[in-house]
C-alpha cells in the first residue's frame, strides 16, 4: 500500500507536480531539497512506502543517494525510482545497478509515474 512518498529533488516545482500526480493515491508526501536533506527525512519518517529520486542534486545527487539507503539496511527494501532527465541513461542505468527499482524520464506524463507505481504496489484504488 502506498501511505508515504519522500520525494528527492532540488526542484520545489517538481515537488508540487508530484503532490499533484499522488494525490490520487491519498498518500503523504515528505519532500527533500537534495540527497542529503532526504537521509534526514527517511530517518524521521522510517515508514516511507516508495521514493522518488532526482539525479542531478546539490550537496548529495541522486546516485550517491540511492548508495547511502541501499547501505542502510533497514531501509534498504523501499522502492526507489529514479526521475531523471532525457540524455542521462548512463545515470539511470547506475542507479537501476545500485538498487532503483524503477525509473520514469522528465519530462513526464501523470500516466507514466501512475503505470510504474502499479508495477510496484499492484493495482491501487485511483
Amino acid at each position: 500500500m502506498l501511505k508515504k512518498v519522500l520525494v528527492v529533488d532540488d526542484s520545489t516545482l517538481i515537488h508540487q507536480m508530484y503532490k499533484m500526480v499522488l494525490m490520487r493515491y491519498r498518500c503523504e508526501i515528505v519532500q527533500a531539497l537534495n540527497g542529503q536533506d532526504g537521509i534526514d527525512k527517511l530517518e524521521k519518517n522510517p515508514d516511507v512506502s516508495m521514493m522518488l529520486v532526482d539525479i542531478n542534486m546539490p550537496l548529495m545527487n541522486g546516485l550517491e543517494f540511492i548508495q547511502k539507503v541501499k547501505a542502510l539496511k533497514k531501509f534498504d527494501s523501499i522502492p526507489i525510482v529514479i526521475v531523471s532527465t532525457e540524455g542521462k541513461e548512463e545515470d539511470t542505468q547506475r542507479g537501476l545497478a545500485l538498487g532503483a527499482s524503477g525509473y520514469v524520464k522528465k519530462p513526464f506524463q501523470p500516466s507514466d509515474l501512475h503505470s510504474l507505481i502499479n508495477k510496484l504496489f499492484g493495482d491501487l484504488p485511483a
